[in-house]
């Protein structure tokens, strides 16, 4: 439990000392040789967006490349939050839309012959929108291209422990890119693997080729958080670092991502399996080959306009559902509602 001597005094300029320890220890791991090596300087942040823009803003001083490259598609904000700094975005193919999976081919090009030293942005598991993850052997090579051709990573993750249910296994990218001696960059929220969306708790993490660089690029960490939020909130980071140290409490959180990342798996197969038994029209396996919150259902917006006209059944646009929001009780509504809208051949 929170100690209850906790007070609300002013955190430092980086965050709280212990919550940094911690999160950096369960990204990259206890043992990771870079933050052995003090290799790793992690600050905390105003959760995975604030993570995001106070990377952007170190990049945009600091590094001597300005262009980002972007999946395409991405989380919505990234565009916003990157290019707020002001750097210049770019796109690396992605989502296939044929097979409603990886064009791994199309990204391994794109990236090949992206501009040298240029900055990718990737996520780390749980692609939002489409649920489309590398698996470990593509990561590997994008890895070895990534160093090859001198590009940046910059991960963000936002659902370590809900994709797999194992926080080590969804953390993998990361971690071969952690340890291979080059530099990256991961925002870090606790918004869903701890359900904290309204406390705002997130950190960055920068991982350096060298202890000193890694103070230097601390010093001015700082000199970029002094005049952008002075100092960030002090209840999130107490919540998260009551659970990372207490032994007890962790194994509850792990249980329950587990359930959690469990239940999304379930109502994948019940949609998949509830579509197949009604014969609608099409492949409908991407929706448990995807992973994560999120997949892709392959709608088209004449299909998801009918669905909410008809059916009062509201998804974005580009076809995107969350499991987060959709209970087994009410899978068979909405295979229902899928299949008039696809058989009758919008």
């Amino acid at each position: 439990m929170i100690c209850k001597s906790a007070d609300k005094e002013y955190l430092p300029i980086t965050g709280m000392p212990e919550f940094n320890k911690l999160s950096a220890e369960l990204i990259f791991s206890s043992g990771s040789s870079a933050i052995q090596e003090s290799r790793v300087t992690t600050v905390q942040c105003v959760s995975g967006c604030g993570s995001l823009r106070l990377g952007a803003e170190l990049l945009a001083k600091h590094y001597p490349q300005q262009v980002v490259y972007l999946p395409e598609p991405t989380y919505g904000n990234h565009p916003n939050l990157l290019s707020a700094a002001g750097l210049t975005l770019k796109t690396y193919r992605y989502y296939d839309l044929k097979t409603h999976g990886l064009d791994f081919q199309g990204l391994m090009e794109d990236l090949g012959s992206a501009l040298t030293g240029a900055i990718v942005l990737f996520h780390a598991s749980g692609h939002n929108p489409t649920g489309v993850d590398p698996t470990c052997e593509q990561w590997e090579q994008i890895r070895r291209l990534v160093r090859l051709r001198g590009l940046f990573p910059f991960f963000d993750c936002a659902y370590q422990g809900l994709v797999s249910g194992n926080l080590d296994a969804d953390a993998q990218s990361i971690r071969m890119f952690a340890c291979d001696g080059g530099e990256c960059l991961v925002a870090q929220s606790y918004s869903k693997n701890m359900g904290l969306y309204g406390e705002r708790i997130g950190s960055l993490s920068i991982v350096c080729k060298t202890a000193d660089v890694a103070r230097r690029v601390e010093s001015q960490l700082r000199l970029i958080i002094g005049p952008f939020y002075s100092n960030p909130p002090i209840h999130g980071a107490a919540i998260v670092t009551a659970i990372l140290k207490d032994r007890e409490l962790y194994k509850e959180w792990t249980t329950e991502l587990k359930a959690m990342s469990d239940r999304f798996f379930r109502v994948r197969h019940q949609l998949y399996d509830a579509l197949c038994k009604r014969g609608t029209p099409g492949d409908w396996s991407h929706i448990i080959k995807q992973v994560g919150m999120y997949t892709f259902t392959g709608l088209n917006e004449d299909q998801i306009d009918f669905l909410t006209e008809e059916h009062h059944v509201y998804m974005s646009s580009d076809g995107r559902i969350s499991f987060g929001g959709l209970s087994s009780k009410a899978v068979p509504y909405l295979a229902d509602a899928i299949h008039d809208a696809v058989s009758r051949g919008f």
